[in-house]
């Protein structure tokens, strides 16, 4: 996967879930998660685009770490909804998020993986 292609794909995770939240019910703890997974699944596209003007190999490594556990905690956030929201708008959406942020962190942690062996 080209690494424009991942940014892509990351912006766009991003983008869909903000769209999917303003779906969900307007209550307390609903609003507790979705301000959680505003700012997981953001900062993860965030911090690899910092990553690739990194300023050295331990940097790039570094930011793309930061995006992975971003992308873990919005994958935990997506779970939660699926589990207490009794009736999702657009499930179908839901599932593509869920599979989705599993796929990303898969790539963000190969890349991880591949910057530990140059080392």
């Amino acid at each position: 996967m080209e690494k424009n292609e991942l940014t892509q794909r990351l912006f766009k995770f991003a983008v869909r879930t903000i769209k999917f939240l303003k779906t969900l019910p307007d209550v307390p703890e609903i609003k507790i998660i979705r301000y959680q997974l505003i700012k997981s699944s953001t900062s993860s596209g965030a911090n690899y685009e910092e990553s690739q003007a990194g300023s050295s190999k331990a940097d790039f490594t570094n930011k793309v770490r930061i995006s992975l556990r971003e992308m873990r905690e919005s994958n935990y956030w997506l779970r939660i909804i699926k589990e207490i929201v009794d009736k999702v708008y657009d499930i179908n959406e839901l599932e593509w998020l869920i599979n989705e942020s599993l796929e990303l962190k898969k790539i963000l942690g190969a890349i991880v993986q591949k910057s530990r062996l140059k080392k």
